[in-house]
């Protein structure tokens, strides 16, 4: 696993944490955003990763 995609899943896994504990909803919704977006970029890094693996000879 490259350090980009641990990077995307921590900071996911951070926005998560912040979701469950804000006490305002606009936070919530926000962090949770957050947490989505930070998911796809990770979905996408190991996508990248894997197709890179199997181009390898």
């Amino acid at each position: 696993m490259s350090t980009q995609l641990q990077f995307y899943l921590d900071r996911a896994a951070q926005a998560r944490a912040d979701a469950d504990s804000a006490v305002l909803d606009n936070v919530r919704d926000r962090c949770l955003r957050a947490e989505d977006a930070w998911s796809r970029m990770a979905e996408r890094a190991a996508r990248t990763e894997q197709m890179r693996s199997e181009k390898k000879p």
